[in-house]
């Protein structure tokens, strides 16, 4: 099972490979879901590529947001450059990049990043048809679920283990977008989860914000025991120490050993198994939301009660009874209770702390001066290597012939061999032995290499300096290194192929409506609306498929969308389709005829897409739906939450027990029907959740307030 590290910079990058991972994800400048990430510039990205190759490690580019039509164009000068420089695999979530990728790449990986909410062993399986190698699991998926699918599918598997977790379905939240135009789906996500709210029942807090993720020895024993290939871990914007504790952590764990885990004495929000087990009371962290470190004991007056080992350099900060930092330092004392002046202090042991600021009721240490000091250690002192193999050959009156060789990431052997100047004379006293030369072979110093000796075949009484001896060593790794290296290079000189685009026929649009109930139903049929769909669900996860309705014309998920019984369907807004590489794609699903656009295009970008083969609708009224997350959160059925700033927005817990988070103010754009119809829309979409017959015939008859949202603007 491999380790899936995450590198946001250069430092984490090699923090990870030194740590010991197996393959890195990582993101260009501009480019992926961690836009704000440091991330690398395209010369800084071909050197990293080396520097993992030589060492046996894939590299992975992120590019797993959804994307323009100039978007994918602009991206493939940047991707060809990779990809002939020997780029491993491209993780994305929109299928039409995908499609862009596989016509234009040939032996570029793809892989399905967890925001194409790939959930059930169906979809994973389509995914294998299409060409794609690997898929990253949502993480609100059950252990039950993940060996259900690994056990229906043969396409690679991978499952974060650690981490943060989003509250929302990873590629179904768009509240930073709806907000303010900062889409999580195209990497800027202003992380408005994170933010306090409160409920109309008063319930304050961070009521949003989940624990961060950690699995642990028993969990990953039953990962890989049912076959997963992969196991990722979150930290693009972690620092380099976290993402190096992180992964040796992991890699003690695959290989069998049950240590502790320290990456919660570096960063630390709470931490809990996810959605691993059934139970998920455990999953929030209601209290506070960003990294405050690790309790070490009780407060009573100026006395601290350890629960914690402390030491000198230790940073610590204090806090009031809501969790509000008061202020913080470094230890540079130590008194407690029996002794004074002491470097260190265990659990039970009552430390005196003099300078409490006022109303502190809680004392958190936010770094550990102890496990940064062994990474940093570790960090100067080891790295990652690859395994090469060597076989010496050394016979009376011929040269002395070395070749050594080794696998790369696409399993190709490469070879080096090399010979020496001098014919091989017999020993005059005591001749060269195997165990001589087995001995200097392996000694390959500083180098990206670890050896291991194949064969030794020796003539008796030979002699052989030892100089002659590291000198072929030498010069034969050397020599392979370069082949390693250059193995991974790709020829691209062919033209690109791109999708033209067809000029816009002017349509005559029809209405159709999207409904929750009955009642609303009726009321759009009055109105003389025949295309009407039930509201479905966004996501089809393995242990819900019996409950997902394969008779509904609209499908919200792509499970829906494979296996529906009509003959005709339309593809949900949420299905995040935005350019009309990913049109093209669907439209080869026969049952596909219309295509709802994704709400984050902008009328400009619309227009960009052109004429495609499938009918494109778009939702003209709606009351956004911010979030589709697994939990429910709230009391009641219906709820009310309202942030910082005043902004409400109403919870809704459906029939699989899942929450959908709404914005208060309704997406109206049903003025613009003749500017729509003119670039070549046919459908639009009106989506009632709460509305009332009588709300719903006031905005039928225009008394809505229009408000476009991102459709005039657009998203970052």
């Amino acid at each position: 099972m491999k380790i899936v590290a995450p590198a946001g910079s250069i430092e984490r990058f090699y923090a990870a490979i030194k740590a010991g991972a197996d393959e890195i994800y990582m993101g260009l400048k501009g480019f992926g879901a961690r836009r704000n990430a440091v991330n690398l510039t395209l010369d800084e990205y071909k050197e990293a590529l080396d520097y993992a190759h030589a060492r046996g490690v894939k590299v992975f580019l992120t590019l797993n947001t959804i994307m323009m039509d100039v978007e994918i164009e602009a991206i493939s000068i940047n991707l060809r450059e990779l990809y002939k420089h020997g780029l491993d695999a491209v993780i994305v979530q929109d299928f039409g990049l995908a499609e862009f990728i596989k016509n234009n790449y040939p032996g570029l990986e793809l892989h399905g990043s967890t925001q194409m909410t790939v959930a059930n062993h169906v979809e994973a399986n389509y995914l294998k048809s299409i060409g794609f190698e690997r898929v990253v699991l949502p993480r609100e998926l059950t252990f039950e679920e993940i060996k259900n699918i690994r056990e229906k599918t043969d396409i690679e598997l991978e499952i974060f283990v650690s981490g943060a977790l989003c509250i929302s379905y990873s590629g179904n939240c768009y509240m930073s977008s709806f907000i303010g135009g900062r889409s999580g789906n195209r990497g800027m996500c202003a992380q408005p989860c994170r933010k306090k709210y409160t409920s109309k029942d008063e319930e304050e807090g961070y009521l949003l914000s989940p624990k961060d993720q950690l699995y642990g020895y028993e969990e990953i024993q039953k990962l890989k025991e049912i076959g997963i290939d992969s196991i990722k871990l979150e930290g693009r914007m972690k620092e380099p120490n976290y993402v190096f504790q992180t992964v040796n952590y992991y890699k003690e764990l695959i290989s069998g050993k049950n240590i502790e885990e320290k990456s919660s004495d570096i960063f630390n929000r709470g931490y809990g198994t996810g959605y691993f087990y059934k139970s998920s009371k455990e999953i929030m962290n209601r209290d506070f939301a960003s990294h405050l470190g690790k309790i070490i004991g009780d407060l009573n007056g100026r006395e601290l009660k350890l629960k914690e080992k402390i030491i000198l350099g230790d940073g610590i900060t204090f806090l009031s009874k809501d969790y509000e930092k008061l202020g913080g330092t470094y230890v540079n004392k130590i008194d407690t209770k029996f002794d004074k002046n002491k470097k260190e202090a265990f659990p039970g042991e009552t430390l005196i702390l003099k300078d409490l600021p006022t109303g502190t009721k809680y004392v958190f240490r936010n770094y550990s001066k102890e496990v940064n000091d062994l990474i940093e250690l570790k960090l100067k002192s080891i790295d990652k290597k690859h395994l090469i193999k060597f076989e010496f050959i050394g016979k009376l009156g011929e040269k002395a012939k070395i070749k050594v060789s080794t696998l790369n990431n696409r399993l190709e052997l490469i070879e080096a061999k090399l010979e020496s100047e001098n014919l091989i004379e017999k020993a005059k006293n005591r001749g060269t032995t195997k165990e001589t030369i087995t001995e200097k072979l392996i000694e390959i110093g500083d180098t990206t290499f670890r050896g291991v000796v194949d064969s030794v075949e020796i003539d008796e009484d030979i002699f052989l300096p030892i100089s002659i001896i590291k000198q072929l060593k030498r010069d034969v790794v050397k020599e392979l290194l370069n082949k390693l290296i250059k193995s991974y290079r790709r020829q691209s000189d062919l033209e690109l192929q791109k999708l033209l685009r067809k000029d816009l026929i002017e349509k005559v649009s029809i209405l159709s409506a999207i409904v929750s109930n009955e009642e609303q139903k009726i009321a759009v049929e009055n109105y003389g609306i025949n295309k009407i769909y039930s509201k479905g669900f966004d996501v089809a996860r393995e242990g819900n498929l019996e409950k997902i309705d394969l008779k509904n014309k609209m499908a919200t998920n792509l499970y829906q969308a494979l296996d529906n019984k009509n003959e005709k369907i339309t593809l949900g807004w949420n299905l995040n389709i935005s350019n009309r590489y990913a049109f093209d794609h669907f439209s080869n699903l026969e049952k596909v005829d219309t295509i709802i656009v994704s709400p984050e295009v902008s009328f400009r970008r619309l227009e960009e897409i052109g004429e495609t083969t499938v009918k494109k609708a778009i939702l003209v009224y709606g009351k956004p739906r911010a979030m589709y997350t697994e939990l429910s959160l709230t009391k009641n059925k219906i709820d009310i939450i309202e942030n910082e700033q005043g902004d409400k927005f109403t919870v809704i817990e459906n029939s699989l027990g899942n929450s959908e988070i709404y914005l208060e103010h309704p997406l109206n754009i049903l003025k613009d029907r003749k500017y729509l119809e003119s670039i070549g829309i046919s459908e639009l979409v009106l989506e009632f959740t709460t509305e009332t017959p009588d709300e719903i015939k006031d905005i039928l008859e225009g008394k809505g307030k229009y408000k476009p949202y991102n459709y005039e603007k657009g998203v970052f």
